[in-house]
C-alpha cells in the first residue's frame, strides 16, 4: 500500500497531540521552559541539516527566491487565516492559539528530508520505514507541541497527509522520469534549504525573533527548478 507510511505518520501525530491535550495541566514557567527546549532541539536539528549542501550557493539563491514568491504570495497570512477560521469552526477559546499550533506543527513535520525521502522509499520500493519512524518522532513532538502550543497542532496532520501522499503517489513513477543523479542532487540541497528553515521555526519557537517562515516554502520548489537547470546544463557542455 503506497500510502500507508504516510497514514501511519498522520495518525501518530493526531494520538500525540490527543495525549498532548490531556497533559496541558502543566504549570506556565515548566511549558515556558520546555519550549525553549524543543526550539533549541528544533535549531540544532536544522543546523544539522543545513550544512549537508554541496553547493551551498544554491539554498542562497533558493531562500531568496522562495521568499520573494512567499511573500508576494503572502502565504504566512493565508496559513495563519487558516488556523484563525478553525480556531472559529470549532470553537476553541482558550484552548491556545490555534492558528499559531496549526503553522508550526505543520512546518515542523513538512519541512524536511525526512517527509521527501520517506514519501519516494513508499511510492518507488515500497518500503515505509523512514516514514514509521518519521512518525514515531512526529507523535512525541506533537504531544509536546500540543501541551504549549494548543489543539491546534493536531490539524497539522491533514497537510502532512496531503504533502507526503501526493509524493507517495508520484514517486511510483518517478524513476522513469528523473534520473538518480538528479534525484540525489535535489534531495541533498533540498535537505540545506529546508534545514535553514527549520532553524528559523526553532527561533520563532524560542521567542528570539519571527520569522515568517511559511514565505519561505517556495524555496523547495526553487531549489528543484536550480538543481534541474545545472544538472542539463552540465550535460550540455560535456
Amino acid at each position: 500500500m503506497v500510502l500507508l507510511g504516510t497514514i501511519v505518520n498522520a495518525l501518530c501525530i493526531i494520538i500525540g497531540s490527543l495525549l498532548g491535550k490531556l497533559l496541558h495541566r502543566i504549570p506556565e514557567k515548566m511549558k515556558g521552559t520546555v519550549m525553549h527546549a524543543i526550539g533549541l532541539a528544533v535549531i540544532v536539528l536544522g543546523l544539522q541539516m543545513g550544512i549537508k549542501s554541496e553547493h551551498f550557493l544554491i539554498v542562497i539563491l533558493s531562500l531568496v527566491f522562495g521568499a520573494i514568491i512567499g511573500e508576494a504570495l503572502a502565504l504566512e497570512d493565508k496559513l495563519n487565516q487558516l488556523g484563525y477560521w478553525l480556531e472559529k469552526m470549532i470553537g476553541a477559546k482558550g484552548q491556545g492559539n490555534i492558528s499559531e499550533g496549526f503553522v508550526n506543527s505543520t512546518l515542523i513535520f513538512v519541512v524536511g528530508a525526512m517527509a521527501i525521502i520517506g514519501a519516494l522509499d513508499s511510492g518507488i520500493r515500497g518500503d515505509h520505514n523512514v516514514l514509521f519512524t518519521k512518525a514515531i518522532i512526529d507523535g512525541f513532538t506533537a504531544l509536546i507541541l500540543t501541551t504549549t502550543l494548543g489543539i491546534g497542532v493536531i490539524f497539522s496532520a491533514i497537510p502532512v497527509l496531503i504533502y507526503q501522499g501526493i509524493i507517495a503517489i508520484f514517486a511510483t513513477q518517478i524513476d522513469r522520469i528523473v534520473p538518480d543523479d538528479l534525484m540525489n542532487s535535489f534531495i541533498v540541497e533540498m535537505t540545506s534549504t529546508g534545514g535553514i528553515m527549520i532553524v528559523a521555526i526553532g527561533l520563532n519557537i524560542t521567542g528570539l525573533i519571527k520569522i515568517r517562515v511559511a514565505n519561505l516554502l517556495p524555496g523547495i520548489l526553487a531549489v528543484a527548478i536550480i538543481v534541474t537547470l545545472i544538472y542539463f546544463y552540465q550535460i550540455l557542455i560535456i
